[in-house]
């Protein structure tokens, strides 16, 4: 699967890119928990997209990595499609 074939509400993504930059992690607490959120920047031969990615995984990705998106889910925020493992996603570095 290529970037340019990705839809709003889409799952069960699987997409290889290369992470182009990452933006500063935001903390806030929900449901009583501590949680935090990065987004990223990532392309491939089609386009770009943005990424979010949350906790432990925020420290696993740096600019430059290339990694395998599978089972991943693409939503819609302000009219912008976002690519996320969701729930049931994972990614590994490549």
């Amino acid at each position: 699967m290529k970037v340019s074939d990705l839809k709003p509400n889409q799952g069960n993504v699987e997409i290889e890119v290369e992470i182009v930059s990452i933006e500063e992690p935001r903390t806030f607490n929900k449901y009583g928990r501590e949680l935090r959120v990065a987004n990223a920047i990532a392309k491939d031969d089609t386009g770009e997209i943005k990424m979010s990615f949350w906790n432990q995984d925020i420290e696993r990705i740096k600019p430059g990595m290339t990694i395998k998106m599978t089972n991943g889910w693409v939503s819609e925020f302000k009219g912008e499609k976002q690519l996320s493992a969701g729930k049931m996603g994972k990614f590994e570095v490549l």
